[in-house]
């Protein structure tokens, strides 16, 4: 597993609890680290965020009508 610059990763015995973060990116190969008690760390799970679709929550502009009609004649 990758570990970057910056990552936290947190003990997942109860008893210990501890807490890294990465001061320099390093490679492990598809294994996470360790605690210094002995147990398997991880990352705090993060959602992944779509923002190639963000385009879609916006708003759409209000119309003032068909244009050429601003004072209601044809």
């Amino acid at each position: 597993m990758m570990m970057r610059l910056g990552d936290t990763w947190n003990c997942t015995n109860p008893a210990c609890n501890a807490r890294i973060q990465v001061q320099t990116e390093s490679r492990a190969d598809g294994v996470n680290p360790r605690c210094v008690c002995g147990a398997r760390m991880k990352k705090k799970y993060t959602s992944p965020v779509f923002r190639y679709l963000d385009f879609l929550r916006a708003e759409e502009p209000v119309l003032s009508g068909q244009p050429g009609r601003e004072n209601g004649r044809g």
